[in-house]
């Protein structure tokens, strides 16, 4: 969907380089209320529809940037006011982290079906036939719909010979598999933040632009800047592909330290410290303590859980995400290092500050954000010379950036730990499809699994906050899995060799 949305997408990117410039070149906070007329002058064809709606959606987008609320409407209030309370260089996050710009939403019909001028009025008209509720007549010009008594079944679409029902959402409620998209008392988008999972999807799916996130960007620059701090870049695994189809891994190293970090490491390495954690888990608690086991690397799947099937919240693995374990690994060796994740969407941002990791990781960003940090110090990672590095990370902790490629490759691991044990794996990615996984399991279809679930179809490759399309960078990632030196955690060398010991 982000390469069809350019325009709404266009804007978020020019938002976050505007903030990051801002923080870089030490210019006063103030610039940023005239934010909204730079971007949107109104002297191009473009600009003329809409001007002010657009330059008011540029100024709330600066405010999320920014890591602030959103404004209050019914009162005049200021862009930058409060902007310096967050004129800091530590992460400044508060909940929510996620929410809808009230204005900037049209108040989209909710789902329902409808009767399209395709409808030729047909004499069987199966649509009467097939409804449980009596709620389809056929009228003067043709099926008429009663909403008051539709079920949405779907009944009718389906039967229709001339394709003339069709089914229609509001695009941000289509992509959330919780429900937590709701209304106000005027029709316009709401967000439960009590259902809310955090996977950022109503972000991406609003034509409008209307839902936003929150980020740190400028904090994370003002730390960058600062000398004596020593900040670790950890890239999750599906940053291979996402700054240009050509773009090496050393070159966004390099990159990455040009904007100031010290360096970077791979999450990769950490992908392997848990495929060994939850292989050896699994193989000591299923099924002698619990029917199942669900991976733990996707924070919306385990908030889904912990709020939809509060039942089944010890059947998660214990084990930590790869970004803790990659964090871990970096201040065991450095202790007065900071840690920066960047990672593919929303759902690490909420999990870095709802959970133990908020100790280990003290910045999260989305790729797309480092990318208006890239724009915003005119860096492009293809165009940097660098030499060949090294190694970090196995071939099966790269497919973690996959759906199905973490239960992979705990099954890999755990089966030649126990050769005796045939584990069976099953995936869902989107939350609908892990709703329905968890639905069979509680159920007791599902005894013996290894159950992975990930929030976005596709798996992090398809995370809100990526770049590239998704079937450039599965490519690539494919590419670099078959380039790792290791194939599995047992073989890398940068793993502590005690994890490796299941004596």
């Amino acid at each position: 969907m982000k390469e069809s949305y350019a325009s709404v997408m266009g804007l978020r990117r020019l938002v976050f380089a505007e903030v990051a410039k801002i923080a870089f070149t030490d210019t006063p906070l103030e610039e940023l209320e005239t934010v909204g007329y730079r971007l949107y002058p109104g002297n191009t064809p473009d600009d003329f529809e809409d001007v002010f709606r657009k330059r008011a959606i540029a100024e709330e987008m600066i405010r999320l940037a920014m890591g602030m609320d959103l404004r209050d409407y019914g009162e005049y209030i200021p862009v930058t006011d409060g902007f310096n309370d967050v004129d800091v260089a530590t992460s400044i996050f508060e909940p929510p982290l996620v929410d809808v710009i009230k204005f900037a939403c049209e108040a989209c019909p909710t789902r329902a079906l409808t009767v399209t001028n395709n409808c030729r009025k047909c004499m069987a008209h199966p649509c009467t036939n097939v409804c449980p509720v009596n709620a389809v007549s056929i009228g003067k010009n043709g099926a008429v719909i009663d909403q008051e008594k539709c079920v949405k079944c779907g009944r009718c679409e389906r039967t229709c010979p001339y394709n003339a029902i069709v089914e229609y959402d509001r695009p941000c409620a289509s992509v959330c598999g919780v429900g937590a998209i709701e209304s106000d008392d005027m029709g316009r988008a709401v967000i439960n933040h009590d259902k809310c999972v955090g996977c950022g999807r109503c972000v991406v799916q609003c034509p409008w632009g209307a839902v936003g996130d929150k980020t740190m960007i400028y904090q994370l620059a003002k730390a960058l800047k600062q000398k004596d701090k020593r900040i670790y870049a950890i890239p999750a695994p599906s940053y291979i592909g996402q700054f240009g189809a050509n773009t090496t891994p050393e070159q966004v190293r390099a990159a990455m330290q040009e904007l100031g970090f010290e360096d970077m490491i791979e999450v990769g390495l950490g992908a392997d410290y848990t495929t060994l954690h939850e292989a050896k888990e699994y193989l000591e608690r299923v099924p002698k303590e619990i029917p199942f086991m669900g991976t733990s690397c996707c924070h919306s799947w385990t908030l889904l859980i912990e709020y939809k099937f509060p039942e089944l919240k010890d059947y998660v693995s214990d084990s930590g995400s790869p970004m803790r374990y990659t964090a871990e690994h970096i201040k065991k060796k450095d202790p007065d290092a900071l840690v920066c994740f960047v990672g593919p969407c929303t759902s690490k941002k909420v999990e870095s500050i709802t959970s133990d990791v908020k100790e280990y990781v003290d910045f999260v960003i989305t790729f797309e954000e480092l990318m208006g940090m890239f724009v915003s110090m005119d860096i492009e990672p293809s165009e940097i010379e660098t030499e060949e590095g090294e190694v970090e990370s196995s071939s099966s902790a790269r497919g973690y950036a996959m759906a199905g490629g973490v239960a992979a490759a705990v099954k890999e691991v755990a089966e030649r730990i126990d050769p005796e044990r045939n584990i069976q794996i099953e995936g869902a990615n989107s939350l609908k499809e892990c709703i329905r996984m968890l639905q069979m399991a509680k159920a007791g279809r599902k005894d013996g699994y290894l159950l992975e679930g990930m929030a976005c179809e596709g798996g992090c490759i398809a995370g809100m906050g990526t770049i590239a399309s998704t079937t450039r960078v599965r490519k690539a990632v494919n590419n670099y899995m078959k380039d790792s030196e290791y194939k599995t955690p047992l073989e890398n060398e940068l793993v502590d060799d005690s994890l490796k010991d299941f004596s």
